[in-house]
């Protein structure tokens, strides 16, 4: 049987969805190194934008982008999981 996280669905989503690409919400659910591979996609691709590579900053951060895209609506519909292995379920969510 699969179990459920500890952690609070409504918290996760709505980092993810405010502080997507920072990587907030992997911080959070206990995925550290998850969340800083969102948050130094971020660094770099901002300071290649600032700099003389702006295509190549522009692409790492449409990246990202498309990473917390996938990464929200996972959480959305219940299946993604905590640093832990236990899936963030939303309310109401039955585990098999």
């Amino acid at each position: 049987m699969r179990e459920a996280s500890s952690k609070n669905y409504g918290v996760a989503a709505c980092l993810a969805g405010i502080f997507g690409i920072l990587g907030v919400h992997h911080f959070y659910l206990g995925c550290w190194l998850h969340g800083l591979l969102d948050l130094s996609m971020t660094i770099a691709g901002f300071g290649f934008i600032f700099t003389d590579r702006p295509l190549l900053g522009w692409s790492i951060l449409a990246a990202d982008w498309l990473h917390t895209i996938t990464v929200t609506t996972m959480l959305l519909v219940g299946a993604y999981k905590d640093g832990r292995g236990h899936i963030v379920t939303y309310p109401g969510q039955k585990l098999a």
